[in-house]
């Protein structure tokens, strides 16, 4: 008997022995690693939804007029040079949601239309003015507003909202890190009953008879939800 063969190729499978260990602990401590991450994003996850009609109502200004928005409204108005938009929301996820930008369409789409599934590029969102933070599983806001009549959108806007028809709205945001952006879309649909259109100065009254319905979620940095 060779000791010297034995002893190597005791070694060797020693070893090799060591080596499958190690790569299992391995694969265990990075499935542990991912499962650990997951929980912490998801910790600081938000997800933006209409609030509730029995949410408390919010006093929305802008800096010529403002508006009391009820839960579940919106605002849609145009008044003057001026397109006023506004959503009540509730933030459903975790984590604190912190909303970046806008993009607005003039009807509302539908999942017959071409493309309704994509959220739109990044580079037409138009970024907030307004640092609008919503706590988790609480009632915030959002508020925009379109100023140059010579835009194409501004005109689509006034007609659509003075022929009260549905609109769009995509809220860009994302945790308070800055990750996990996400866009939602919300249709803004006139209520059957009307009402006012707001006033300027003195005490807000009710919105002028919207509300707001969220369809979609697009997460960009992460798989989407559906």
């Amino acid at each position: 008997m060779d000791w010297t063969t034995v002893a190597s190729l005791a070694t060797a499978g020693g070893t090799l022995i060591l080596a499958i260990a190690t790569f299992a602990s391995v694969r265990s401590a990075n499935r542990a690693a991912r499962a650990a991450e997951r929980s912490l994003l998801e910790g600081l996850r938000p997800v933006l939804m209409p609030s509730r009609p029995q949410d408390v109502a919010q006093k929305i200004t802008f800096i010529e007029k403002h508006f009391k928005l009820p839960g579940g409204g919106a605002v849609a108005d145009a008044d003057g040079d001026v397109i006023y938009l506004a959503l009540s929301l509730r933030n459903a996820g975790n984590g604190i949601a912190v909303l970046h930008g806008w993009w607005f369409f003039p009807e509302r789409l539908t999942a017959t239309d071409p493309g309704v599934f994509d959220h739109a590029p990044l580079e037409e969102f138009r970024r907030q003015n307004l640092d609008i933070y919503i706590a988790p599983g609480d009632v915030g806001f959002w508020e925009g507003a379109l100023r140059d009549p010579a835009e194409d959108v501004h005109k689509a806007a006034r007609r659509a909202i003075e022929a009260r028809d549905p609109v769009t709205v995509e809220l860009l945001y994302s945790d308070h890190e800055g990750g996990q952006r996400t866009i939602t879309r919300f249709i803004l649909t006139p209520r059957v009953t009307g009402g006012s259109s707001g006033e300027t100065g003195g005490s807000p009254r009710e919105t002028p008879g919207w509300y707001a319905m969220q369809t979609l979620h697009r997460n960009l940095d992460r798989p989407d939800p559906r």
